[in-house]
């Protein structure tokens, strides 16, 4: 399991390659594990124009809804314009699984408030209660 801790007011759009990086599923039998997502499905927070970009050199492909400002700049008057991004909703309604399990995290106090000082010891809880989750 990979874990990338930042500050709390960090956001976390700059850490989106750092984490498609630390990627590693290990398939049945013999082969390399993957390291690319089949989809990714991103909030607004996810939407610019270098991420976008980003994506496609990797070849992943995603779903990630424009930003109004992004909609105003594309359709302005006198603006070349230009084709809007693929944007499928009925994929983007799976994103609710992972909040969801954000949400779930949230109910452990320790871990919502960060009582935590150390960043070792945050983390820490972070794994163990995952584990607890994982588990039926």
């Amino acid at each position: 399991m990979s874990i990338l801790l930042t500050a709390g007011q960090a956001g976390d759009n700059p850490q989106l390659l750092n984490v498609l990086d630390a990627i590693c599923v290990r398939r049945p039998g013999p082969g390399a594990p993957r390291r690319r997502p089949d989809m990714l499905i991103a909030d607004k927070g996810y939407a610019h124009d270098s991420t976008r970009a980003a994506l496609r050199r990797r070849g992943i492909r995603h779903t990630i809804p424009e930003r109004a400002d992004q909609v105003a700049r594309r359709t302005a008057k006198g603006s070349a314009g230009g084709r809007p991004p693929t944007f499928d909703r009925h994929l983007y309604q799976r994103r609710n699984v992972v909040e969801r399990r954000f949400n779930r995290f949230k109910h452990w106090r320790d871990l919502a408030t960060r009582f935590a000082k150390r960043a070792s010891i945050y983390r820490a809880s972070l794994v163990i209660i995952a584990a607890l989750m994982w588990l039926p």
